[in-house]
């Protein structure tokens, strides 16, 4: 929870509480379907009574629990992404995003072996094998060949 009191924003607060939000979510719906129930009741109507303790309001119960629960999944997932991606951008040599010297005047700063002028990598990776078929940009296309 000290994180919820971080100014600088470095620490992501989601993903800690989304568990809380969503059982807060569940107890709201079970309250709410709790009502429901008894309204239909008391409305001297046994058959809609029934038809929402049995049919309607499990149904709409589990429609906003399934609604709510992939909206959480989706800003946890998100916030997972950047975070995996600032340590791939660590991993590489890069400062990642949110360091004091990530900025510099053409933006954000790339690994130490970026070649700026071609935004790749100045040396592929160890080991790393181009796809079939891949030609360097900087080398001139290959002139067509021509079948008689």
């Amino acid at each position: 929870m000290k994180n919820l009191f971080d100014l600088s924003f470095t620490r992501f607060v989601s993903p800690s509480i989304a568990k809380i939000v969503y059982v807060l979510i569940m107890v709201a719906l079970g309250i709410m379907y709790l009502v429901f129930v008894i309204a239909a009741f008391s409305s001297r109507n046994f058959v809609l009574g029934v038809l929402v303790l049995l049919v309607l309001g499990p149904l709409f119960a589990l429609i906003y629990l399934a609604l709510a629960r992939i909206g959480l999944e989706s800003l946890v997932a998100g916030i997972r992404t950047a975070e995996n991606t600032a340590e791939l951008i660590r991993l590489q040599g890069g400062t990642p995003p949110g360091a004091a010297s990530a900025w510099t005047e053409a933006g954000p700063s790339g690994p130490s072996s970026w070649d700026a002028s071609t935004n790749r990598p100045a040396v592929p990776p160890q080991g790393y094998q181009y796809p079939a078929g891949y030609q360097n940009p900087e080398q001139p296309p290959a002139p067509p060949t021509s079948k008689g």
